[in-house]
């Protein structure tokens, strides 16, 4: 008690789009009674019978949901186990100090009247708490990651063969210069779990159906196995891909070793490879079993990868309305990689406001097209940016030093594309709606408009500015 679960919990759901429970209202309503006089009137022992009975049926409920349990919930058997069978089970740590100070004035809280109690309360659920706990976190944005299967650590690297799901063989699939710097280490790191080493080409051309196919003929796991790809957003996209066609349907961890993967390209379950007509074009969606980032791998990084990285950082900056960019690594990848997930788990598949992470990427992926995929990611995502803020501006007058701020932090510069290519790949962008260009726009920072409608000649005109 006094851990915060229902006031995070409350939070969490409003992130992923998911329904609220918070036991003790629940036990409230069944028994319309304050929890308080429950407890007075009826004793622990029938208050703990008829708080475990709900606990069960909420558990045993197939919507899904978040649920706040009380804090001695945990100390019926029955309820334990449906936490295993029906629940990832979040650990809200506090400290006991911390905690006496928020409920030792509460007049709800009949087992919270002297410390020394309240504190042996704590050291004596202690046990149950670690055994029943999946995961522990300490705050909201560890509870989204939690959610999503995201694990954010400095030194999780070194932790694959424990973080990595299951117990199966696994198959690490990397590209050669990524190899060169960590493969070693990750194969000390995943230890007896490692059945086989693998590589795709590096950057774009490992989105491409030859070096999916040779990677199909390579494997040899059985659908207890899983892949494990290491590297950036590209390589991730396509070994998810594989994973998500190889047997139909193997588990996969990605380990993302860029900044554009830590942040975005890893995370949400979307998988995809390029074909002539366009980018990310032939894709499955496909949910990791685990996403470990890594923020040290980021020192391994060149001036170059980083910038290409730091586009999808202000991006998802100007989503949340905060500019993230300025935080310091371990922090700047724990926001943008909450972020991102809580907006995946809202909308598993793209129906709806998961639309809003491809602001600037409409030309981006042009752009990109238009280059024949020799264009860094990142450097097409900071011009799109500017597009699409520049129309931001003219549909909602959002303040143009948004846009100045974003220039002077990205430093875009028009590029040298076939204008013709770029042009028929964004009139076959993914969120054409009968023809009709439809662009994600910015109201304000932490505002984005899905699905806009913008004049066919606007848009010409935009991805016209954006090449040399």
């Amino acid at each position: 008690m006094g851990a915060g679960k229902t006031t995070l919990g409350a939070g969490l759901a409003e992130r992923i789009g998911r329904p609220f429970v918070d036991l003790d209202a629940e036990l409230e309503a069944r028994a319309r009674l304050p929890v308080r006089e429950l407890f007075a009137q009826r004793g622990e022992a029938e208050f703990r019978t008829l708080e475990s009975a709900a606990a069960v049926d909420v558990l045993e409920s197939r919507r899904p949901g978040v649920v706040a349990l009380g804090g001695g919930a945990v100390k019926i058997e029955a309820v334990r186990r449906a936490l295993r069978e029906h629940a990832l089970t979040l650990l809200l740590e506090v400290e006991p100090e911390v905690a006496w100070e928020r409920v030792r004035t509460a007049e709800d809280r009949p087992l919270a009247r002297d410390p020394e109690r309240f504190r042996a309360l704590h050291a004596e659920r202690a046990p149950l708490y670690d055994e029943t706990a999946d995961i522990r976190v300490r705050d909201l944005d560890g509870a989204v990651l939690a959610a999503a299967g995201v694990h954010v650590e400095t030194g999780a690297f070194e932790r694959l063969a424990e973080l990595v799901p299951g117990e199966g063989p696994v198959a690490l699939v990397s590209e050669p210069r990524v190899a060169g710097i960590h493969g070693a280490e990750a194969q000390l790191a995943l230890g007896a779990r490692l059945d086989s080493t693998h590589e795709l080409p590096s950057g774009e051309a490992a989105k491409g159906i030859a070096a999916c196919a040779a990677l199909w003929e390579e494997l040899g796991l059985e659908r207890g196995g899983t892949l494990v790809a290491l590297g950036g957003g590209a390589l991730t996209d396509a070994a998810g891909f594989v994973a998500a066609t190889y047997l139909r349907g193997i588990a996969w961890a990605p380990v993302p070793t860029t900044l554009v993967g830590q942040v975005d390209a890893a995370i949400g379950g979307k998988t995809a490879i390029d074909v002539a007509a366009g980018k990310n074009l032939v894709g499955a969606f496909h949910w990791p079993a685990r996403v470990v980032a890594d923020p040290a791998l980021l020192a391994s990084l060149s001036p170059e990868e980083r910038r290409n990285g730091l586009a999808e950082v202000v991006k998802t900056g100007l989503l949340a309305g905060a500019p993230l960019w300025e935080l310091p690594d371990p922090d700047l990848v724990r926001a943008c990689a909450a972020h991102k997930a809580a907006v995946c788990l809202r909308d598993p598949l793209d129906r709806g406001p998961r639309a809003s992470l491809n602001l600037g990427h409409t030309f981006a992926h042009a752009l990109e097209a238009g280059a024949g995929y020799a264009l860094a990611h990142g450097d097409a995502v900071a011009l799109g940016l500017t597009a699409a803020l520049r129309v931001s501006e003219r549909l909602y007058g959002l303040d143009p030093e948004i846009r100045a701020d974003v220039e002077r932090t990205l430093r875009p510069r028009p590029v040298a594309v076939d204008g013709a290519r770029a042009w028929a790949a964004l009139r076959r962008d993914k969120k054409a709606l009968g023809g009709e260009m439809r662009l994600v726009l910015l109201e304000a920072p932490g505002r984005p408009r899905t699905g806009v409608a913008v004049a066919e000649e606007d848009v010409r005109a935009e991805l016209r500015a954006l090449i040399t």
